[in-house]
Formats: structure tokens, C-alpha cells, sequence
């Protein structure tokens, strides 16, 4: 009877062990494996789910700048409850140069700038312009500060993307676009030969509300793991429900958030909650503007909804968002280097989706501007088939650090891409 009782007790304890470790995986997934697949995406039945809510403020600033000696303006220490991330917003041609000093931990922060945000699609946003939204981890206190001409209706924004838990509604709009299965119609895309620069096919009328026809080639290489929005914590009634598509994807575009480096593994969902929060609500964007993020550990996170391997159109790279995709890296990458992991998350991942829609990764290609600050809308540009985003708009990202590594991953995604 002890013996039998001994063993329940075993078997018991092994069962809430494994449990637990299957619990934690799912939360903290860890290091990128080889292969993986797309956690917390699929179609599943549509219903409620909790997540942390997301709360945000918006603070006027015009009636709490005070002129100083040397020209500028700042304001006084401003008491919070809870933030983890900053940017301003305003309206107009107007663009302000805004700091911020935030406390956290109770220890003040130095000055650091909130840079304009220039990402936006075509056809996207409620007229609002913002700045690159700030990581500064649970901080209770903020000052501001500006130089030069102030907008009058410049606004400090505040979000918590750690809230109490919320209902929201699960994944269930366009599921058939979502997951669908690769079809077997003939690919309107040929396949790209080994030459230094493709060209790239006739534009087919935008926008496309459905994906175009997906045939990748026989042997590409394997899919990297990527953690679907569901992990992250998406409220999925934020986004428009119909996401829109390029006929096909010729380029790979990479950023940098331009935020903090040192967050943790587990404080990477409430970044991306909080950036969504801050695309959609705030800047009224169709859904967050990058199609991926990698964190500084390597794992890899799904960003605009749509489905992973179609040619979905996001709001990363002004001008050129057509027939690419944006990849961010977690970080302010001018300030500090990008891990190895972080870097080899990236070639994973942008070789995998550069071969299944038959392109190479270290070859060049042409692509039409439809409008940046480098390049007048209607100008055919040769550009990297994997660029960085100083390579079609006047901004610093992806960070000089990041950038001065592109040759490297062209040159591995290459190397990757021939190996299978």
C-alpha cells in the first residue's frame, strides 16, 4: 500500500513538474531554434481571451513648457502612476525637438531624444505625427524638454502595457488569408537567376485585399521559430480586419525601435503590446507597422497581421513599404551593438521568407518609390534585395551599429540560402 501510495506521489509530482516546464516555454520560449513553428497562430476556434490591458495617456504640453535662458523649453517633474513607454505627438509641419528625463527605480535617466517617427503607409493614420515611441522599463516620473519652434498642440504620450488582465476577442477575422495553406496555382513571379540585380516584375493594382498565389520553390531554407501575436498579447479589435498585400516581395528592409537595450526576456510582449497600442490607437495605423521584430535574445516575433509567408503590406519604410518587408530589431542599435543572436535571428528569418518568394539575398534590385524623402514618388531605385531603412529615407535607423553589419548578412543569408 506504501508502495503503491509512493508511486502516486511520484507520478503526481513529475506530472505538475513537466507541466510547469511546458508553461514556462510557452511564456518565455527561449533561444531561436533550427525549425519551429508559428506559436499561439492557427485556427483555432474565434472566442474571448485575457491579456494585459494596455493604458495610455495623452499629456497637452502647451500649458507646461516654460522658457529657459538658453531658448528652450522644459517642463517640471511630472508624477505618474505607472509608464514603460514615451513619445510625443502633434499635428502639422512642425517637427519638435523633444527629451526626455525619465525615473525609474527611482533613479533619473539622462537626457535622451525621441526621434520623428517616418514609417508611415499610404492611406494609413488619422493625420496625427509622432516620434519613435520609448522603452524605459516601470517608471513613475517624467520631465520634457524642446528646442526651436514648438507645435502648438504637442502631446507627451504615456503607455503601461502591463495592465490588469482584459477580455478581448481572439484571432478569428480572415482566418482563410491568415493560415491558408499554400495553393497549387502557378506563381505569377519567376523564379530570380544568379545575377547580381533582378528586376523586378510589373506592379499589379493596389491595394490587394487577399494574398497573391504562393508557390515557393522545392528546397529553401527551413522557417525559423516565430511567436505569433497571440503569445505577444494582440487585441485583435484594434487592427483593421481585412490586412492588404503586395503582388509579390522583393526586398527585406531593417530597423531598429530606437529604444532602451537593456529590457529583460519577459518584458518583450508588453513592448510590442505597447508599440501596437501606440501605431493603432494613437497614430490611427491599420495594425503595428513592422511585419517582424527580434528581441536581443534571438527570438522572433510576428508583427502586422496577415499571414507569415505572404507579401503583407506594413508601415515600416516610407515610400517603399510595396513588395518588402520590415524587420526591426529591438533596440536603439546607434547607441549600442546588436547581440549575436539577435543577428542571426535576422538572417534566419529574412532568408526564409527572400526564398520562398524566389529571391536572393545577396543580389540587388530595382524598386519604385512611392514618395520619401530620398526619393520622389514615380523614381526607379537600385537598391540591396536586404537594405537597411537610412537606404531610402533620411533617418539614422537602423542604427550604425546594425548597418555597418548588412554586408555580413548579405553575405550569410547568401551562404544559408545556397545550403539548402
Amino acid at each position: 500500500m506504501r508502495k503503491q501510495l509512493l508511486g502516486a506521489i511520484v507520478a503526481t509530482a513529475l506530472f505538475v513538474l513537466i507541466g510547469a516546464l511546458c508553461a514556462v516555454f510557452l511564456v518565455d520560449p527561449g533561444r531561436p531554434g533550427e525549425r519551429g513553428v508559428l506559436s499561439g497562430d492557427g485556427p483555432g476556434k474565434p472566442g474571448m481571451r485575457q491579456v494585459p490591458s494596455v493604458r495610455s495617456v495623452s499629456v497637452p504640453l502647451a500649458g507646461r513648457l516654460t522658457r529657459g535662458a538658453d531658448g528652450g523649453s522644459s517642463t517640471r517633474t511630472m508624477q505618474v502612476e505607472r509608464f514603460s513607454q514615451v513619445a510625443v505627438v502633434w499635428r502639422g509641419p512642425r517637427v519638435p525637438r523633444t527629451d526626455v528625463r525619465i525615473r525609474h527605480a527611482g533613479r533619473w535617466s539622462a537626457w535622451q531624444p525621441l526621434e520623428p517617427l517616418e514609417d508611415l503607409e499610404a492611406g494609413e493614420g488619422n493625420g496625427t505625427k509622432g516620434s519613435d515611441l520609448l522603452w524605459a522599463g516601470p517608471s513613475d516620473a517624467i520631465r520634457v524638454r524642446t528646442r526651436g519652434p514648438v507645435p502648438r498642440d504637442l502631446e507627451l504620450v504615456l503607455i503601461d502595457p502591463d495592465g490588469p488582465a482584459e477580455q478581448v476577442r481572439g484571432e478569428g477575422i480572415a482566418l482563410a488569408a491568415y493560415v491558408a495553406d499554400p495553393t497549387t496555382t502557378p506563381s505569377p513571379v519567376a523564379a530570380s537567376t544568379s545575377a547580381s540585380t533582378t528586376t523586378a516584375p510589373a506592379a499589379a493594382a493596389y491595394p490587394l485585399t487577399s494574398p497573391p498565389p504562393f508557390n515557393p520553390p522545392s528546397h529553401y531554407a527551413p522557417r525559423p521559430t516565430i511567436y505569433g501575436r497571440k503569445i505577444w498579447g494582440a487585441n485583435e479589435t484594434w487592427r483593421n480586419d481585412i490586412p492588404y498585400y503586395s503582388d509579390t516581395l522583393v526586398q527585406a528592409h531593417l530597423h531598429h525601435t530606437a529604444s532602451a537595450n537593456s529590457y529583460t526576456r519577459a518584458a518583450v510582449p508588453g513592448i510590442i503590446r505597447g508599440m501596437y497600442s501606440y501605431h493603432t490607437r494613437t497614430l490611427g495605423w491599420a495594425d503595428i507597422g513592422y511585419n517582424f521584430l527580434v528581441d536581443r535574445f534571438g527570438r522572433i516575433w510576428q508583427g502586422r497581421a496577415g499571414g507569415i509567408k505572404h507579401p503583407v503590406r506594413g508601415a515600416h519604410t516610407l515610400g517603399f513599404n510595396n513588395r518588402s518587408v520590415g524587420v526591426a530589431v529591438i533596440g536603439n542599435h546607434e547607441t549600442a551593438r546588436p547581440t549575436t543572436y539577435a543577428v542571426t535571428s535576422v538572417i534566419r528569418l529574412i532568408t526564409w521568407k527572400l526564398e520562398i518568394h524566389r529571391r536572393r539575398p545577396a543580389s540587388y534590385t530595382y524598386a519604385t518609390s512611392e514618395g520619401s524623402d530620398r526619393f520622389a514618388a514615380g523614381r526607379v531605385v537600385r537598391l540591396p534585395v536586404i537594405d537597411g531603412h537610412r537606404d531610402t529615407n533620411q533617418t539614422a535607423c537602423p542604427g550604425g551599429y546594425l548597418y555597418a553589419r548588412l554586408p555580413e548578412i548579405r553575405r550569410r543569408a547568401q551562404l544559408r540560402a545556397d545550403a539548402f
